[in-house]
């Protein structure tokens, strides 16, 4: 399919055209010349928009490999596959350095602190995966295009000096992730009714939040509050956090459905 036709297609404008048709061409470069091409750093929206472009135009999602520095990631890019190279062999092709911002535990820096400083640098987001902020450092997922300028360059974030090394991927240090599960009764599985669960409003507030296109089901922009929800999906809202909907019960002797979700903190 033309590229043009295949965008408008998926409807994708502004910002998100561009964003699609790099990675069409992506997976063109990856096909025609038979070499791993890989897309920047993505967020997992564009993720999901990226895939869903992917499944339009034919494109098997065996054809490329999510990579994002380590399990779990939320930020990752999409690598494209030669013919010549397994899925399993594909983090020998990636284009991800880690590196550690090392930093005295009494400046108490944050995630804001190091992208900022990025930033100011002339680091686009594009170029810069998840920032995994411990007390005394930061872990950085970049690609190989920056990494070298930044071991060289970049020494401070805030007030604070950076002593800044790269590191092997199985010596990340990954925080654990915060958590909360909540347990609720909900009249049906409408996207309006979990909300007011995992957000902890009223569904009336929920249905306008969704209806005001600031919440995203699975990554993906949804405005219809009736929409149904299961197991597993995941809703995020800009301002709200996000959480995911872990269970699903049978109906009660009242006809409620007992769920389960688990909020992010």
């Amino acid at each position: 399919m033309d590229k043009s036709k295949l965008l408008d297609q998926c409807g994708a404008l502004g910002d998100d055209r561009l964003l699609l048709a790099r990675v069409l061409d992506r997976a063109r470069q990856a096909s025609e010349r038979n070499v791993p091409a890989a897309t920047d750093f993505l967020s997992p929206a564009q993720q999901a928009m990226a895939m869903d472009m992917l499944r339009t135009a034919g494109i098997s999602d065996t054809a490329y490999v999510r990579l994002g520095g380590y399990d779990d990631a939320e930020r990752a890019l999409l690598l494209f596959l030669p013919d010549w190279l397994d899925a399993a062999d594909a983090e020998g092709q990636s284009p991800i350095r880690c590196l550690r911002a090392q930093f005295r535990a009494d400046e108490k820096l944050t995630h804001r602190d190091f992208l900022g400083s990025l930033m100011g640098m002339g680091i686009i987001r594009e170029k810069l995966g998840d920032i995994l902020v411990s007390p005394d450092s930061a872990d950085l997922m970049v690609l190989d295009t920056v990494a070298d300028f930044l071991l060289q360059s970049w020494n401070t974030a805030g007030r604070a000096r950076l002593n800044v090394s790269e590191i092997e991927p199985g010596h990340l240090h990954i925080p654990e992730v915060r958590c909360e599960e909540r347990r609720d009764t909900v009249s049906s599985l409408r996207l309006d009714a979990v909300c007011a669960t995992g957000f902890r409003m009223a569904r009336g507030k929920a249905a306008a939040l969704i209806e005001s296109g600031r919440v995203q089901l699975n990554w993906r922009e949804c405005t219809k509050p009736d929409r149904q929800v299961s197991a597993g999906d995941t809703v995020s809202a800009r301002g709200f956090g996000k959480f995911e909907l872990t269970e699903i019960g049978g109906l009660t002797k009242k006809g409620r459905i007992p769920i389960t979700v688990k909020c992010y903190q």
